[in-house]
């Protein structure tokens, strides 16, 4: 009974001053709405990405260039030597290797007339199609023959030929990929099946260029930055994984006492660094928004302060007729619980529609977990019951005569 008296007592305070109330909880709006939405944000970006490795299938091993130090930092250790086309070819004859896909990426200007847009442009072997589970939706991919005659073919993605051709039909038509100085024409050949935003990756925003091209006319190099290996079965895994190491050591005339100037990725690899980037990244991102609950937190131990002194009389008068110092306590409590608490609630509503609308601008899915949920509600609980103790030990500690007196 005396909970429920000093609940009724706490309710008609609030409601006394709806706006101060409203004003005050905004803060805690803020602030629990930012932590679901960054939470949402960097939980979502992982499952896309994730999903996407995913459906490359678990027989991949992916090889770069530099070595792996024990800090995670990749470096030129050991040679200076890089990956090469000639290396690819030499891990494809592997037994157990299907294929070997060599490939090159930078960012290139493209232009088509009076229409440019600046895109990722990707020099491969034509295995590409089949390794990266990639189909062209008009026209075709590029052969071998074309790799090896330096053909100056192209495949543009969806969104590419969005910016390039909204109207017509791209297939024989001629776009100009700009490299600093270099200017080369490619006639396109076909359209990549539209994949969509994954996270922070967008495949349709792509060109593919037979490798050979790349190096030889666009970008003017020897090397290559990645070979993507397709191994025959996952069990086989771990034991082409050794041999290409033996292998690239060999090519490389690295010594026995250096380490590799290159590094081998499996699935489970990747998936591993990803996710530990992804978290940490999402940590980060919730602490900075954490910032508006603490800011949000100490805005309600203010109000409480300010609303012990204009209601000094009134906790006098409550103490002179026989309430006790842990009424008054509880009393001031459960004003800054249901305001922390009460502007949790909307900041969840609010938190799960803004991840809702930021995962369809951003191309991700919304993923919003019950323990994001259930975190935003207890620490807004818990904003309140912190920054509510000082102010109701306060009022609590006021002497009945002196509040009486009190003008």
């Amino acid at each position: 009974m005396r909970f429920l008296r000093n609940l009724r007592i706490a309710l008609g305070a609030l409601f006394h001053n709806k706006s101060r109330a409203f004003l005050t909880i905004l803060g805690v709006i803020i602030g629990v709405a930012a932590v679901m939405m960054m939470l949402s944000i960097g939980t979502g970006a992982e499952v896309a990405v994730t999903e996407e490795i995913k459906a490359l299938g678990s027989n991949l091993l992916l090889v770069v260039p530099g070595s792996m130090t024990a800090s995670g930092i990749r470096t030129g250790g050991g040679s200076t030597t890089s990956l090469t086309l000639d290396d690819a070819q030499a891990i494809s004859r592997i037994p157990g290797v299907v294929d070997a896909v060599p490939s090159i990426q930078r960012q290139a200007q493209v232009i088509v007339g009076e229409r440019n847009t600046q895109t990722s442009v990707v020099g491969t072997s034509a295995s590409y199609e089949k390794v990266l589970n990639t189909s062209v939706s008009a026209g075709n991919f590029f052969s071998p023959s074309q790799v090896e005659r330096w053909e100056r073919v192209a495949l543009i993605g969806a969104t590419v030929k969005d910016s390039l051709f909204p109207d017509a039909n791209p297939i024989g038509k001629t776009i100009q990929i700009v490299n600093g100085p270099r200017r080369v024409s490619f006639r396109v050949i076909g359209v990549l099946e539209s994949k969509g935003a994954s996270g922070f990756v967008n495949r349709d925003d792509q060109i593919l260029i037979p490798v050979t091209t790349a190096q030889k006319l666009l970008f003017g190099v020897k090397n290559i930055g990645s070979i993507t290996v397709e191994v025959s079965s996952p069990e086989k895994m771990d034991q082409v994984s050794t041999e290409i190491s033996s292998l690239l050591r060999l090519r490389h005339n690295i010594p026995k006492d250096k380490e590799n100037d290159f590094t081998i990725f499996s699935q489970k690899d990747i998936l591993g660094t990803l996710g530990s980037v992804m978290n940490y990244f999402t940590i980060v991102l919730a602490g900075i928004a954490s910032i508006s609950l603490l800011v949000g937190g100490i805005g309600i131990m203010n109000i409480m302060l300010v609303s012990v002194t204009e209601r000094t009389r009134e906790i006098g008068l409550r103490k002179a007729i026989g309430a006790l110092k842990r009424d008054v306590v509880l009393q001031f409590l459960l004003e800054a619980i249901i305001l922390s608490t009460t502007g949790g609630i909307i900041g969840i509503i609010l938190g799960y529609g803004g991840s809702l609308i930021i995962a369809k601008i951003a191309g991700w899915p919304a993923v919003v977990t019950p323990l994001s949920i259930l975190l935003g509600f207890f620490f807004s609980m818990a904003v309140g019951l912190f920054f509510g103790i000082y102010p109701a030990q306060k009022a609590a500690s006021l002497n009945p005569i002196d509040a009486l007196r009190y003008e």
